[in-house]
């Protein structure tokens, strides 16, 4: 299907940069033709919406993963009609808008326009590719990094292209199908990330809260060893551990790191999957740019190698080991150990889902899990092995879970090949890089599969913090 794609026999002029040359037979227009402010409000009947970079425009939810408090008084809502555009201003420059899926109400904050398209899941699937996040990136300026406006008359004058309606709806018609399949892959694929991940957190959980026996293997509840309940003074997440281990406050062992980056660090970010790294790193590893800061540097918070940060995102994944000296967000929280530990040993405990629970239940999660600070990292008691002990568990563990680490970096790394293939597929389709209509006049009925207006995608997204910066102007 993919394979026999070709461009169109006859192209016309250059539309801009990004979206080059369109079919002699398609139209341009400039996106004030097309558009409508919108200003209703005091409509708190209608469905909540919201709006982000991975997903579009789409109905809040309970299990949607948005932790913003939801305000009682909702009168003050811009309601947005079905097929609607909803932009987040200060985000636009990162494709953070979408057609709204339904009538709704959304943050006062975002605009909202009538979107008079022929299709509105080709003017989803356009506005949303990245040529067109280009050219509202090119519309958006500011002094705060990462946080940039995007200019009303700028974004007026973004060229369209617009197939005739016939040939939006064959467009349509295969990105649903290419949808379908590359989702079924992608799919297939997370599943086994899934198995591999609770296979390593198996492994992991039971030498740093049970040890290892004689032999160095994890000890079981088989093995004879006397395991002693620990009646935990503050927030009980471990049912019981070796008796020769201790129990100790947080505290005691890590302390806040106060000070501030140093001239010539490197900017890191942090991760969840490969800790906190060089956003040269991070870029190779998961294909995406960063916006790098130039202002402000000295507002950020220095970070030693092997000391831990907890960031936005510790609240689902845990805190993460540094693996290079540098500079990181201001908002984050930097800890040092102040008592002779096994690094290695922590950075496998800070990452078991039992810890990664007790963390949570120490926090409100007003705000995303920005809530989360070294107070509530001091209220978790941490079993402390002999250091001794502390070493041979994490050599043990760095041993017995590589194998799986190398299939699970491996398995994102095609995740991430897919998401760019839908990518680059998606941009050239919608603006005529590349002629669809005989194969999608071609696919299998109607029905079979199935796109939402929100597309699927961007699933290594909510793996980083840092894909965006900003917060230390």
């Amino acid at each position: 299907m993919i394979e026999g794609l070709k461009p169109y026999s006859d192209y016309g002029s250059v539309v801009s940069p990004w979206v080059g040359r369109i079919p002699s037979h398609w139209t341009v227009r400039k996106l004030r033709t097309l558009v409508s402010p919108r200003n209703q409000r005091n409509r708190p009947d209608l469905p909540l919406l919201s709006v982000a970079r991975e997903r579009g425009v789409f109905v809040r939810g309970p299990d949607d993963g948005n932790r913003n408090v939801i305000p009682d008084d909702l009168s003050h809502y811009k309601v947005v009609r079905l097929g609607g555009l909803v932009i987040n201003k200060m985000k636009a420059w990162q494709g953070s808008m979408g057609i709204a899926p339904c009538d709704g109400i959304v943050s006062p904050a975002y605009f909202v326009y009538d979107f008079r398209v022929a299709n509105r899941e080709y003017g989803q699937a356009l506005l949303r590719s990245r040529p067109y996040v280009a050219h509202f990136a090119q519309a958006s300026d500011g002094v705060r990094i990462g946080q940039w406006d995007l200019s009303v008359s700028d974004m007026r004058e973004i060229p369209i292209v617009l197939p005739p309606p016939d040939e939006q709806a064959k467009i349509v018609r295969f990105l649903r199908y290419a949808n379908w399949r590359i989702d079924r892959l992608i799919g297939a694929k997370k599943k086994l990330v899934a198995l591999a991940n609770e296979q390593k957190q198996s492994i992991i959980h039971h030498a740093v809260t049970r040890g290892l026996d004689a032999r160095g293997e994890p000890i079981t509840r088989s093995t004879g060893e006397r395991p002693v309940a620990y009646a935990q003074r503050r927030i009980p997440w471990l049912a019981s551990v070796p008796e020769r281990w201790e129990m100790v406050p947080s505290g005691q062992l890590f302390q806040p790191r106060k000070e501030l980056a140093r001239e010539g660090d490197e900017q890191l970010s942090s991760t969840q999957a490969y800790g906190v790294i060089p956003q040269a790193e991070f870029e190779r590893r998961v294909g995406r740019r960063v916006v790098k800061i130039s202002i402000h540097l000295e507002k950020r918070r220095h970070v030693d190698r092997d000391d831990f940060v907890i960031s936005m995102r510790s609240f689902q994944g845990g805190l993460e080991r540094a693996w290079a000296s540098g500079c990181i967000r201001s908002s984050y929280i930097v800890l040092r150990p102040r008592a002779p530990i096994d690094v290695g040993y922590f950075a496998y405990l800070f990452k078991s889902p039992e810890y990664i629970r007790a963390l949570q239940a120490t926090a409100n999660f007003i705000r995303d899990g920005q809530d989360l600070n070294f107070d509530n990292f001091r209220l978790v008691d941490l079993p402390l092995p002999p250091t001794n002990e502390q070493r041979a568990i994490a050599a043990y563990l760095d041993v017995h879970t590589s194998a799986l680490t190398q299939s699970i970096d491996r398995m994102r790394r095609e995740l991430q090949l897919l998401d760019e293939f839908r990518a680059r597929i998606t941009a050239d389709v919608v603006t005529g890089q590349l002629d669809v209509r005989a194969v999608a006049a071609a696919l299998p009925p109607e029905g079979e599969p199935a796109m939402d207006v929100e597309e699927p995608g961007g699933w290594l997204d909510s793996d980083d913090d840092d894909g965006q910066e900003g917060d230390d102007a």
